[in-house]
């Protein structure tokens, strides 16, 4: 579709001659207007993609101020008709930074070849506009990063130096019992790191999009099983997970039917999952759930198997997620208003929701707080 031009000239035979040059070329001209204040008013109205402005208007308003206005306020590209070449008129027409010029009596070429490279010109500078605010927002949200994960890195830093140096300066006069002590949260302090390194390294896979994604068949029973029995030995009798599954995760293989449709046997196959993503998932999401749990409680971890979907239902009991803090829930380094002194960084959920994705499929939540939350995770899966 060709674009819109406002055409403002207070000759009315020119103005028409304009016109029908430029619908003739396929430009549609919404409105021609012979004053400043009208040029403002009907650019308002008709936001055109370009505005041919004749620089001597009649009224108290010339087409150098009204284009200023329009510029201004709507940045509109605008190019001068102009009968003046006096340098002071230039002058003032230049600074009101214009796509173009056309000298009167003008060809109906230059006027159509001047207008298109108008056009082309300001979109090149739009296009370079948006690439450039999206380069800042970039480096804001890079800047931004950078900063939490240096003020992540500093605690466990400062704990490790702090008791390194109790235990170089103090070590004669230490118990045996307080060197114990001060090891652990050394050791403590180590595998925080450790932790933290490892989720900063696959947030920035997910912000250069160097995750992959590789099904592979999977029997999805027992490897919920599997981690359920890893966690609940690292846990021991601190937390109670409940399994419990629904339908069938097999998929009937149609490759069997045909000259034998009339078998009464029938293959099954396992769904296609990517399993490193989707134990990510299922760890995070547990251990979420046994973490912002009071000692004791339960959690119900359930698998639903569906027509080409697996849903995994966790839920617990615990302090759940104010509602000021939905909203960021699976943003970076973003922790809830009611954690305490509750350990972590605020990336697993951030991750989660990228490994979802990688799946095509979706992450909810419900929560109140003091009673817990329930994350239902749905992924279709795929046939080997």
């Amino acid at each position: 579709m060709k674009a819109k031009i406002l055409v403002v000239e207070d000759e009315d035979v020119i103005a028409y001659i304009i016109k029908d040059c430029l619908e003739y070329s396929g430009y549609i001209v919404p409105a021609i207007a012979v004053y400043g204040e009208e040029a403002i008013e009907k650019a308002t109205d008709f936001h055109p993609d370009l505005v041919l402005m004749d620089i001597m208007l009649r009224g108290n308003m010339n087409g150098i101020e009204a284009a200023q206005e329009i510029i201004t306020r709507l940045n509109i590209p605008i190019v001068y008709l102009t009968a003046h070449s006096d340098k002071n008129t230039l002058y003032k027409a230049k600074n009101s930074r214009p796509f173009g010029y056309i000298t009167k009596p003008f060809e109906e070429h230059q006027l159509i070849t001047t207008i298109e490279i108008a056009l082309n010109k300001h979109q090149i500078e739009v296009l370079m506009h948006e690439a450039l605010e999206k380069e800042k927002a970039n480096r804001s949200i890079n800047s931004y990063f950078v900063s939490m994960v240096s003020h992540e890195f500093r605690n466990p830093l400062s704990s490790i130096f702090n008791y390194t140096e109790l235990l170089a300066n103090q070590v004669a006069s230490l118990k045996e019992v307080k060197i114990k002590e001060y090891v652990q949260q050394i050791q403590n302090a180590v595998k925080q790191l450790d932790h933290l390194l490892c989720d900063v390294l696959l947030i920035g896979k997910a912000e250069v999009g160097r995750d992959s994604f590789n099904p592979s068949p999977l029997d999805l029973e027992n490897f919920c099983q599997e981690i359920i029995s890893e966690i609940q030995l690292s846990v021991g009798n601190d937390y109670k997970i409940i399994f419990s599954m629904q339908g069938s995760c097999a998929i009937k293989d149609s490759s069997n039917f045909g000259k034998n449709s009339h078998s009464l046997i029938t293959k099954y196959k396992l769904p296609g999952l990517d399993k490193k993503l989707l134990r990510h998932i299922i760890t995070n999401l547990l251990s979420n759930a046994m973490k912002y749990s009071p000692l004791g409680n339960m959690v119900y971890f359930d698998l639903f198997c569906v027509e080409g979907e697996a849903i995994f239902r966790i839920q617990d009991e615990g302090i759940g997620i104010p509602e000021v803090d939905q909203e960021n829930l699976f943003t970076s380094f973003h922790r809830g208003s009611n954690v305490g002194n509750i350990p972590g960084h605020g990336l697993g959920l951030a991750i989660v929701k990228h490994y979802v994705d990688l799946h095509g499929g979706e992450i909810a939540y419900a929560t109140k707080v003091g009673m817990g939350t329930t994350f239902i995770v749905s992924l279709p899966f795929q046939g080997n």
